[in-house]
């Protein structure tokens, strides 16, 4: 079939590679301009860029798809069917009506759960049993279009939301490439999303990387594996010049009592509202490295007792 491609980060690069290796016909792809990043903050293109650079393929990087021109130039690619996977731009219906066959949206959850801008990492920081991908029709609403495919991953104790986001892409690359075959032959067909137990992913705000010690141990853990590795949980303590900031990436529910962000032992256990949670993995702010709770508490020699703010 031919395509356009529109998509931006990491999570986007399996379905596109995916596509092109299936022999479909890639008109375009679409995905956010490159921005300023690392030490010599370069221009630097994105995941979907540089790999469709790689493949040859023609790439756009429009600020707007609402104008005019715009939707002309979509047109113009005589696309049957558009694919988005995390692109990071609302679709206007003007566009949403050119391709022949509508436009396919790879979305990281179980809809209805989770419609929305974050919702990997929501369904790691609520505790989530499971979470999935769906191939759903995208229309004017935020993620509430009928479902054709889905797949299922478990959300084992102590997953981090990388882990989940990396166990998601192939599976989203496999059922989008069956998606595409079934509707080029006429049998995919989609069922409406049910009206009941529709959640939210809002966009993660720098409020909430910062640890609240005061909730239940549970769902301090599951905050903090949520947010890892990006833009990961944080709290600050006194390392002999001052409160730093140290980022936790992974953590458990743990047993011990005490003051709300106090540490308990030698190996990482902190007190929380209710329960205790152990940090099993930390890095300090601008160290490349990271430590187990263990490590971090002896080689920054912090006594139990000490609150963590």
């Amino acid at each position: 079939m031919r395509v356009v491609f529109m998509g931006t980060p990491d999570f986007a690069v399996p379905t596109l590679a995916r596509l092109a290796q299936d022999g479909h016909d890639i008109a375009a792809v679409y995905t956010r301009a490159p921005a300023k990043a690392g030490r010599g903050m370069s221009l630097r293109p994105s995941p979907v860029h540089a790999l469709a650079d790689n493949l040859g393929i023609p790439v756009l990087t429009p600020a707007s798809l609402r104008s005019p021109d715009a939707v002309e130039t979509f047109a113009g690619h005589r696309a049957d069917v558009a694919v988005v996977v995390a692109y990071g731009m609302l679709l206007p219906q003007a566009i949403l009506d050119v391709p022949r066959h509508g436009c396919l949206n790879l979305h990281g959850s179980l809809l209805p759960r989770w419609r929305g801008a974050a919702p990997i990492q929501r369904a790691v920081m609520a505790g989530d049993a499971e979470s999935g991908v769906g191939i759903m029709r995208m229309e004017a609403g935020l993620d509430t279009g009928p479902v054709a495919l889905e797949g299922r991953v478990p959300i084992a104790p102590g997953m981090t939301a990388g882990e989940l986001h990396d166990a998601l892409m192939p599976l989203g690359a496999e059922l989008m490439s069956q998606a595409i075959e079934r509707l080029d032959r006429g049998a995919l067909t989609f069922t409406p999303q049910a009206s009941e137990g529709v959640v939210y992913a809002h966009k993660i705000s720098n409020d909430e990387a910062r640890i609240d010690w005061s909730l239940p141990a549970a769902e301090v853990a599951n905050r903090i594996n949520g947010l890892s590795p990006f833009p990961g949980a944080f709290f600050a303590v006194d390392l002999g010049k001052g409160p730093e900031r140290v980022k936790v990436l992974r953590a458990a529910a743990g047993v011990g009592t005490g003051a709300p962000g106090t540490l308990i032992d030698a190996e990482g256990l902190v007190a929380c509202g209710t329960g205790a949670v152990r940090l099993t993995e930390l890095r300090r702010a601008g160290k490349g490295g990271s430590a187990s709770g263990a490590e971090f508490v002896r080689g920054a020699r912090i006594a139990p007792g000490t609150h963590l703010g």
